[in-house]
């Protein structure tokens, strides 16, 4: 098992001092990055102590140490998993081939690509909601902003080192690079479009680390896959810190419902807004946002970029090696969505050309689960939240544009304009209330009338621990 060395400036288990030039071009893109943070991390509590994890092991258990720290003190760092002795590729046309520990030259472009855009995606969504910290709705709460923010900074670690160690001056500039686009700049954006949206609310980032952070989730997954090993074995790492930020979504609603169904009961009443709650139809209004938004991260429902990359190794899907098939897809076809005329059907396609819809199943049925979850709480007032149709809101692929309502529904582009506005996304009024809502509680233990409290604290503590010293 690899050590991590913490007596250095970067923690590492990639045997940094052995690379003293990959060492020191580290160490000078670090005040770049500390420089951004402060700049365009959180607002306010960066001299603030932090209740956080950091990771100190890749071992499965007891791989993060918890306590105080401030955040730009904080010891982001490299790290992979430990190698897998003998591993192969497990898919495309290197099937049992050993697997790479450098880049093969004619997947040198295509592998930087996908390391720069999933690099990408990391300091967005801390740009994103670098304002939440002001209404943090208590400070457990905002204890678990600060962990997803921290982490989402170490992910951006992960994916510099590899363009750094990997890619030479290519790489070098592409590591600058991620730090000079910035979520909803007009003129220099994010690369993906869910990641130059405003995070205005902490309805809006509950529903953000659920949909978008799950999107992350089978995104690394996919490249936990991949033969170039050092990219496997980074996301496979990376993964273990993506769980924590899923966690706090779908703990985060869970208790945004079940303040909801007390106050639904408290006063005999749906419309809990007049006793500062959130009504079951504007989380509903919510949810469809944010799920159909992530749902085009994952691209048009055909592809030949995905089947270049499935082909060559540099990712697979989601859980390859529990796949019953030939883990190579040349003859295989299967359905993917399609409009037939002014329907809403489906159409044959090659399999390796449909990898984006298959990874986007996986993931709404990953989704599906949180609702099951939800609406269970929700059954107490006989009431329920569901997922809209994949064609719904959506930017990308065979239903951009498409006046396509939640239920599935084709309609005229007038009915779908009225819908839209009042209907099936957030309207003015929702975002206005939610607003309203957002008032700070700085109280260990205390919380916002909008939501309940967690039903434990972080690392054993309890639940009214100072997790974050002011």
């Amino acid at each position: 098992m690899t050590t991590v060395d913490y007596d250095t400036l970067i923690p590492n288990n990639v045997d940094l001092a052995a690379d003293r030039r990959l060492q020191r071009a580290l160490e000078a893109w670090q005040p770049k990055f500390v420089e951004w943070w402060k700049t365009l991390g959180p607002l306010a509590f960066q001299d603030s102590d932090v209740y956080l994890r950091t990771a100190v092991s890749v071992s499965q258990e007891g791989w993060a140490n918890f306590g105080y720290v401030k955040m730009p003190e904080y010891r982001w760092g490299v790290f992979l998993a430990d190698r897998v002795p003998g591993r192969t590729v497990a898919f495309g046309d290197h099937l049992g081939e050993e697997v790479w520990q450098e880049v093969p030259g004619e997947y040198r472009a295509d592998l930087r690509r996908l390391i720069v855009v999933q690099g990408d995606t990391e300091p967005a969504s801390v740009e994103q909601q670098r304002a939440l910290c002001m209404t943090a709705p208590s400070l457990y709460d905002l204890r678990n902003l600060f962990q997803v923010n921290v982490e989402e900074g170490r992910h951006l670690w992960a994916m510099v080192y590899l363009l750094h160690r990997y890619f030479g001056r290519d790489g070098r500039d592409e590591a600058d690079e991620l730090l000079l686009r910035h979520s909803g700049d007009e003129d220099n954006p994010r690369i993906l479009g869910a990641f130059n949206e405003e995070t205005a609310d902490w309805l809006s980032f509950f529903f953000f680390t659920y949909f978008t952070d799950r999107d992350g989730k089978f995104q690394l997954a996919s490249l936990k896959e991949s033969a170039f090993d050092p990219l496997a074995r980074t996301c496979d790492f990376m993964l273990k810190e993506e769980a924590h930020h899923m966690f706090v979504g779908a703990s985060g609603i869970s208790r945004v419902i079940q303040r909801t169904v007390e106050l639904m009961k408290e006063h005999d009443t749906d419309d809990v807004g007049a006793h500062g709650g959130i009504d079951i139809a504007t989380l509903q209004r919510y949810l469809n946002f944010h799920y159909s938004v992530s749902l085009d991260l994952f691209g048009a429902e055909t592809s030949t970029n995905a089947a270049n990359y499935f082909a060559a190794g540099l990712k697979g899907r989601f859980q390859e090696e529990k796949r019953a098939d030939d883990h190579r897809l040349k003859d295989a076809t299967r359905q993917v969505p399609a409009m037939d005329g002014e329907r809403v059907g489906e159409r044959d396609a090659p399999s390796l050309v449909a990898l984006n819809e298959t990874l986007r199943e996986d993931y709404i049925a990953d989704c599906a689960k949180g609702l099951e979850r939800w609406n269970r709480i929700l059954a107490e007032v006989g009431a329920g939240l569901s997922l809209p149709h994949v064609g719904f809101n959506r930017h990308v692929g065979t239903f951009a544009g498409r006046p396509i309502t939640p239920d599935g529904r084709l309609v005229t582009t007038a009915e779908w304009e009225a819908g839209m506005s009042a209907q099936w996304l957030p309207t003015d009024l929702d975002k206005a209330h939610v607003r309203s809502l957002m008032a700070p509680v700085r109280e260990p233990g205390k919380m916002a009338g909008w939501l309940a409290a967690p039903a434990a604290g972080i690392h054993g503590k309890p639940v009214d621990f100072d997790y974050v010293q002011a």
